[in-house]
């Protein structure tokens, strides 16, 4: 008989052959067979359970192993397991109810992460780092910005605190913007003094084909890259005795906008006023032309670099009063009066008693239609009183969202005109609003507008809004991309495409007249 080697099969071999032959002694003697009997029994029974502890002990670790059959190899013993650890941490064990832990019956292994490396795309080129180069002059004038460092936030928040519409500081948190402000360290000077930062070569205005849109006239486009392009020169007021500061461009040979003294400049306002761009080129698309040139620019004051609208500052403009921005004042009682006596129409000198401003009748119906389109509000309804607003709305933080029993009192603001051009308007803060749904539109925009312009209305029916938005768009390489692309930008189209049917349909419901306003 041959011993066996594993230590289980040692220990059964030799019970058996020690307890088997005393087992048949005992039953072939001569003693009571109930004694007998009470003494196998319990040999079995201690037989029994050493066996079932043996078999408890050895199934554990092979069950596993016959599960995963026989393909199981080493490559899969090394695959890491969901359950396991990577970074070498090990959960405690469970605690039992009579304060006594419970030991898992598992054994844990720290697996080492490896380090992915990135896959190399072919055809793609490293781009090249260039360095910016500051030349500064050598002493700054009387006018010189000193201080650790310049702060544009403060600058904006000046230019536009009395302004209704705009979100600043701590505001920002509720409208969902971050704060934003001027970057520490550069040396931007005022004064006499100028710093002057090259941009990179390119232009932020693209045009593939031989010439631009046709709603966009040459004029337009220089005016588009001065302000895409234009190297930075320093800071100047906007006003006197104001805080606030524009964004002075190194003019070269002839300014090719108004100029801030000798050198065209901008006003750089915060992203959350990204949809002054847009309203941009739908002014240029509809025919208006009564806004100033936008784009949309990554200033180098800017702390996060967040591309932010740029648009030029016009000197030509009447001056404003600090309370409405306005360069007439105008209650919506008196507004409505004009609406009605059509001052300046077919050229028709208004009588004094008509109480007319020197703005022509159709560009009341010009603004109402842009204002409409884009859901702009501070104009013509500062107390928002036409739609349902927002918490982060300008006339909820302000308070005036209540005003609005004695609606006749309210005073219109950011209604201006051109020193030398009286007659027509032109629209500043065009700040809109591409979230509002379809239920809480602002209608009372349309309230007492009787004609509307031929040649926006007809853009309107044409079906070819969505083109030419895309095609005008597309010029501004910093604005397509801080909008997602086409993706993005098809989103905003289908905003005002919806909006355009809506108006179409009020024009035709309330039997409004299409006039050609090319006067």
């Amino acid at each position: 008989m041959s011993c066996p080697d594993k230590p289980g099969q040692l220990i059964n071999w030799f019970l058996s052959s020690l307890c088997v032959p005393r087992v048949r002694k005992l039953w072939s003697s001569r003693r009571p067979r109930t004694r007998r009997n009470l003494l196998l029994g319990t040999a079995c029974a201690i037989y029994l359970g050493f066996l079932v502890s043996q078999v408890g002990r050895t199934s554990a670790p092979h069950g596993g192993r016959a599960r995963k059959g026989p393909h199981w190899s080493r490559a899969t013993a090394e695959a890491p397991f969901p359950e396991i650890p990577l970074d070498g941490t090990l959960a405690p064990p469970e605690s039992q109810g009579n304060g006594t832990t419970l030991q898992p019956n598992v054994v844990y292994i720290t697996l080492r992460s490896k380090r992915s490396k990135p896959a190399s795309i072919r055809g793609t080129v490293k781009p090249k780092r260039r360095k910016k180069h500051v030349v500064a002059s050598q002493a700054p004038g009387p006018r010189a910005l000193v201080g650790p460092s310049l702060r544009p936030q403060e600058a904006a928040r000046a230019a536009d605190a009395e302004v209704p519409g705009h979100v600043w500081g701590g505001n920002l948190a509720k409208a969902g913007e971050r704060p934003w402000g001027w970057k520490q360290g550069v040396g931007a000077q005022g004064g006499d003094a100028d710093v002057q930062l090259p941009r990179a070569e390119g232009s932020n205005i693209r045009i593939y084909s031989g010439s631009a849109p046709s709603w966009l006239s040459g004029e337009d486009i220089g005016r588009m890259r001065l302000l895409a392009d234009g190297t930075v020169a320093g800071l100047q007021p906007a006003w006197p005795r104001s805080r606030a500061r524009l964004l002075v461009l190194q003019g070269t040979g002839r300014p090719a906008g108004p100029a801030c003294g000798p050198s065209p400049c901008g006003l750089l306002k915060q992203p959350l006023d990204m949809s002054e761009v847009f309203a941009f080129h739908l002014d240029r698309i509809l025919g208006l032309n009564r806004t100033l040139p936008s784009v949309s620019r990554k200033s180098e004051f800017i702390q996060d670099g967040r591309p932010c609208p740029f648009i030029l500052w016009d000197s030509s403009l009447s001056p404003t009063s600090n309370e409405t921005h306005s360069s007439v004042k105008l209650t919506w009682g008196t507004y409505q009066q004009l609406l009605k006596q059509k001052c300046w129409q077919n050229g028709r000198v208004p009588k004094p008693e008509w109480g007319c401003t020197e703005i022509h009748h159709h560009e009341w119906s010009k603004m109402a239609l842009f204002d409409f389109l884009l859901q702009i509000y501070n104009r013509l309804d500062i107390n928002c009183c036409g739609f349902r607003p927002r918490k982060e709305d300008a006339c909820v933080q302000s308070g005036r969202r209540p005003k609005c029993d004695n609606q006749d009192a309210v005073v219109l603001a950011h209604i201006v005109q051109r020193k030398q051009d009286p007659r027509h308007l032109v629209f500043i803060d065009n700040k809109g609003f591409f979230d509002r749904s379809e239920d809480n539109l602002n209608f009372k925009l349309l309230e007492g507008i009787k004609e509307f312009p031929e040649s926006a209305v007809s853009v309107l029916k044409s079906q070819h809004l969505r083109q030419k938005l895309l095609q005008s768009l597309f010029l501004d390489k910093v604005y397509w991309e801080s909008q997602g692309g086409r993706q993005g930008i098809e989103k905003l189209i289908d905003v005002v495409e919806q909006r355009a049917k809506v108006l179409l349909t009020y024009i035709t419901a309330h039997g409004a007249k299409v006039l050609p306003m090319n006067e």
